[in-house]
């Protein structure tokens, strides 16, 4: 019987017990320790294969051409913005259904959008969060501070993701995250700081690890409100980071930038031949740098595009053509009290106008066509007799003549 038990094998290899580090004995045969590793990593590989093939089913894919076109439904004009946005998206889809071939890895494109205030950065990140199938979340980085101060971690960011997955860690793995007013932790000055920036420079120095792609434990809940709750493990390396901010001043940067770059005639020649309506379409990642975006932030979102100031057209536009625009909006709301509201294009014209005129952009639009119909929101529901609303260029004119011109002016 001995002699027996010194002559064990595995039952799969045939190994003898002597050439193996652990032998595991069954009910009917033994299994060694190479092949206990060999058969995690086949049933692994399988897992993993069903895994993207069951995602690649249930994502279905949506090509550049159809998000755009999806995204042109609510957001005016911004072409170049939306087709960088178009593409990574696409991309991002693509990564998450490709298998490794050969070591080949397909690296994550972070995106950083630059524009004014009131161009579109959050309706764009909105709207395309309406037709993905994979987890999306919008958050605010002016509430963020390094690791033991005052305001949220960085990883809360991540319990934002979460949430929207419904705390299914393989979905949130997979998600996008959009970080709108990304200017707001840029460096109080231009050099490294000697002292601790709290909010700027040790939030940016935070977030590396979440773009790049690591492992991070996760407060599910949030991190102070809930000291005692267990953490998740998310790994970042298959999330998408997309970045917005107006970058208030870094036109000046751009300027100074263009105009420095050689000396002599020649150059003063093509620095004339460079000026455009819109100074952002030159913005570079030296730009960022200068504004106070560190450099390792900076490669770590490698797609840089602008979005557009609105001239009166685009405003115009907005004010009438999206599914959901503004004069849509209120249209609605008169009509579920019974009344029809008729905005003349004389009366557009002269909103449009004094848009341009607060520099607001399209959150402009919304705060003068209150001032203009919070009159008639009050008093028309509780007259039956009024069934029609005309609004025209001198109603208009009469309502921003009040208080709420010089408000509006004090904003811009």
């Amino acid at each position: 019987m001995k002699e027996k038990k010194d002559n064990l094998v595995c039952s799969f290899c045939g190994r003898d017990k002597k050439d193996t580090n652990v032998l595991i004995a069954g009910i009917n045969g033994h299994i060694c320790d190479h092949c206990i590793r060999q058969a995690g990593g086949i049933v692994s590989e399988e897992l993993d294969t069903r895994e993207k093939s069951e995602l690649s089913k249930s994502l279905q894919l949506v090509k550049p051409f159809e998000i755009k076109n999806f995204l042109d439904q609510y957001v005016i004009g911004q072409e170049e913005a939306k087709k960088v946005l178009s593409v990574a998206v696409y991309n991002h889809y693509k990564r998450l259904t490709f298998k490794e071939e050969g070591g080949l890895e397909i690296d994550k494109s972070n995106i950083i959008m630059v524009g004014e205030t009131g161009t579109g950065k959050t309706l764009l990140a909105r709207t395309i969060a309406r037709m993905l199938n994979v987890p999306f979340a919008i958050v605010d980085a002016t509430v963020l501070t390094e690791a033991g101060y005052v305001g949220e971690d960085v990883e809360s960011i991540l319990s934002r993701l979460l949430q929207a997955a419904n705390y299914d860690v393989k979905s949130a793995e997979r998600g996008i995250v959009f970080i709108d007013e990304i200017d707001k932790i840029a460096r109080k000055s231009g050099n490294p700081s000697i002292t601790r920036d709290v909010s700027g420079e040790g939030v940016q120095q935070a977030l590396l690890k979440l773009l790049e792609g690591s492992k991070v434990n996760v407060p599910p809940q949030g991190g102070r409100k809930h000291p005692d709750q267990k953490f998740i493990e998310l790994d970042t390396k298959n999330i998408l980071f997309i970045a917005g901010g107006a970058f208030d001043g870094i036109a000046k940067h751009i300027t100074r930038r263009m105009n420095t770059k050689s000396v002599g005639y020649q150059s003063a020649k093509e620095r004339d031949s460079v000026e455009t309506e819109n100074i952002l379409e030159l913005v570079s990642p030296q730009d960022l740098k200068s504004f106070g975006i560190i450099p390792e932030l900076i490669g770590r979102m490698p797609v840089l595009t602008y979005l557009n100031p609105l001239d009166e057209d685009a405003l115009k536009r907005i004010l009438l053509e999206p599914n959901n625009a503004l004069i849509k909006q209120y249209e609605k709301l008169f009509e579920m009290d019974g009344i029809t509201l008729n905005i003349l294009d004389e009366a557009i014209d002269f909103i449009v106008e004094k848009a341009v005129e607060f520099n607001l952009g399209a959150r402009g639009l919304r705060s003068i066509c209150e001032a203009i119909l919070t009159d008639a929101m009050f008093t028309l529901p509780s007259d039956e007799n009024e069934t029609k609303l005309v609004v025209d260029a001198q109603y208009v004119q009469d309502k921003l003549g009040h208080l709420v011109l010089k408000k509006l002016k004090a904003v811009s």
